[in-house]
């Protein structure tokens, strides 16, 4: 599929491990070099700052989306980048999923793990049918899609919507999923009727 816009949510914290900030800086160049626009959350500090930088050293675009809240706490990268101040995050989140054509997670915490499984819901749901990855620095993510794996087994998660998560360790490498990507199609609300007909006959 085309890919004109990349979403990349990441830590404003740079890590404990230096490969966090080094995948960051290839992920920047990688999209930057592909011209490739970047989205994200404005900011010029941790993996944040680090991602735009190596998009603008590559040649690429940047848009950052940050709310007026923070800001005004001095942590903006306010130079180079085209910088949108919106009113509180749900604009945010809003702006950034309308700009972008794909959603990658890099390592982070509470805030992009939200941004990422709104992201990922949404298409879920089908209200848009853009791929959703990890960037697996690390071996960051190994838990949690081995408890996506638990939550199928489990039967909360549909087997064909674990492929909606696409994952690697390589920024190249996952961009050309994004590019190869196929939307699966779930409909969720049979998947949910049947389950809970299968639960009444029990």
């Amino acid at each position: 599929m085309e890919i004109n816009s990349i979403c990349v949510y990441c830590g404003s914290s740079p890590g404990r491990q230096p490969e966090y900030v080094q995948a960051a800086q290839a992920l920047g160049a990688e999209i930057g070099k592909r011209g490739i626009r970047l989205v994200y959350g404005g900011a010029r500090v941790g993996l944040m700052g680090e991602v735009a930088r190596a998009a603008l050293t590559a040649g690429g675009k940047v848009i950052g989306i940050m709310p007026k809240a923070l800001v005004d706490q001095e942590i903006a990268c306010v130079s180079e980048i085209e910088l949108r101040v919106v009113n509180d995050m749900h604009e945010r989140k809003a702006a950034m999923a309308d700009l972008s054509d794909g959603f990658i997670a890099m390592p982070g915490g509470f805030g992009t793990f939200e941004e990422f499984f709104e992201v990922l819901t949404w298409q879920q749901l089908g209200i848009h049918a853009k791929p959703c990855g990890l960037l697996n620095i690390q071996g960051y993510y190994d838990g949690l899609l081995s408890f996506i794996d638990h939550a199928v087994e489990e039967m909360f998660i549909h087997h064909s919507n674990k492929d909606l998560i696409l994952a690697s360790k390589d920024s190249a490498q996952l961009i050309e999923q994004f590019l190869e990507f196929q939307p699966v199609k779930m409909n969720k609300a049979r998947w949910v009727r049947e389950m809970a007909d299968n639960q009444s006959t029990d």
